[in-house]
């Protein structure tokens, strides 16, 4: 039996990545993936690549090179990149402060804020009532769903990475990856499996509290053609979800004025997205629910809420609702980033943050350079 040089078990983005990497390296690449393709958190996000608002230091770089590597593999691959760009809608004076406050700082650069009159000309959809708004051009999207399947085509097709997709693997063992119909031989073994990681390494999962967060998610019907959102938008809310934002030194006043006007939000995790796809229809979430057993069933109450601050930033022409659904994501107490080995040229590489989409094409650069030096 010959052995590739890497066995990759999971076939969404951070497992894709990993097999982009090796790839460019010139190495051979055998990816498992147990449905017919990825199927949860990568194909169900917003294939937001975010980089305003992201935590300063390591997951600033991996995201500000992550960029770099979608840009260059949408070129190649025929992705379409959607949307360019994040505006950050402040509601409340204290909203604006901590935008100021970022604006200001290294991680500010290139970020443009701008007075409640001169954001509501330059982009007409902005509800009003509002603070201030903040520009960055760094973001890009892509619509996560046609994204990674595509991807996964062209590695497929440009550099020869074979799939096996409707393969569930069944242990990581010396020499390779057990699966129901037999065994791949590989030098090393990347386990990027996600949410999933239980049931290939049960006790690693068990000492650093391996759980799920749960997410609602929303599609408009589409809009009409005049009506174009040329960046993702986001509001006060999400001011407390991304670290770069809620480490200034405003965010503490923010928080608490939050805490006594939406409280209800905060506790459900809420905070808006709102990313526009090719066919006008619009993604918005998301709310955050943690558990072992996150559930299954959406609730109504967090939709409101979702859409509640939709509408307070908003003014969208045709609000009906087209599709509901639950998107997912693992934490655990090793957070943004669970990297371990696991024996036998094996490792275990877990993005527990959220921040799949995107840092995981610079996780998967380090990952590969460090097991293959």
């Amino acid at each position: 039996m010959t052995a590739v040089d890497l066995a990759i078990v999971g076939g969404g983005i951070v497992g894709l990545a990993h097999a982009l990497a090796a790839a460019r390296r010139g190495l051979s690449v055998t990816l498992l993936e147990r449905d017919p393709g990825a199927r949860r958190a990568s194909v169900r996000n917003f294939g937001f690549v975010t980089i305003t608002g992201q935590a300063a230091g390591e997951t600033r770089r991996r995201a500000m090179r992550s960029r770099e590597v979608w840009a260059e593999v949408a070129a190649e691959a025929g992705i379409a990149i959607v949307q360019r760009g994040a505006l950050v809608v402040a509601r409340r004076a204290e909203a604006r402060e901590v935008l100021a406050a970022y604006a200001a700082g290294p991680e500010g650069e290139g970020c443009e804020l701008h007075d409640a009159a001169h954001a509501r000309k330059r982009w007409p959809a902005l509800a009003p009532g509002l603070e201030a708004a903040l520009w960055s051009p760094h973001e890009l999207r892509i619509e996560s769903r046609e994204a990674v399947p595509q991807l996964a085509r062209w590695l497929a097709e440009r550099h020869g990475v074979r799939f096996l997709n409707g393969t569930a693997a069944l242990g990581i063992e010396k020499g390779g990856v057990r699966h129901a119909e037999g065994f791949v031989a590989a030098g090393r073994v990347v386990v990027a499996t996600g949410d999933a990681l239980a049931e290939l390494a049960p006790a690693l999962a068990r000492e650093v509290r391996f759980r799920a967060c749960r997410l609602q998610m929303l599609r408009t019907v589409p809009q009409p053609p005049a009506f174009r959102l040329p960046s993702v938008v986001m509001s006060d809310l999400s001011l407390m979800r991304y670290e770069g934002f809620a480490a200034q030194r405003p965010a503490a006043r923010l928080r608490a004025r939050l805490e006594a006007e939406a409280g209800e939000a905060l506790r459900e995790g809420v905070h808006l997205i709102v990313a526009q796809s090719a066919d006008g229809s619009l993604v918005i979430g998301d709310s955050h629910e943690y558990g072992e057993a996150a559930s299954p069933f959406s609730r109504e109450a967090v939709d409101a809420l979702v859409l509640e601050e939709l509408d307070a930033v908003l003014a969208v022409p045709r609000p009906g609702i087209a599709a509901r659904w639950a998107g997912v994501y693992p934490v655990s107490d090793t957070k943004p980033l669970l990297v371990r080995d696991l024996g036998d040229g094996a490792r275990a590489v877990v993005v527990t943050s959220g921040t799949g989409m995107s840092t995981a094409f610079a996780i998967g650069e380090e990952t590969v350079a460090a097991m293959f030096g």
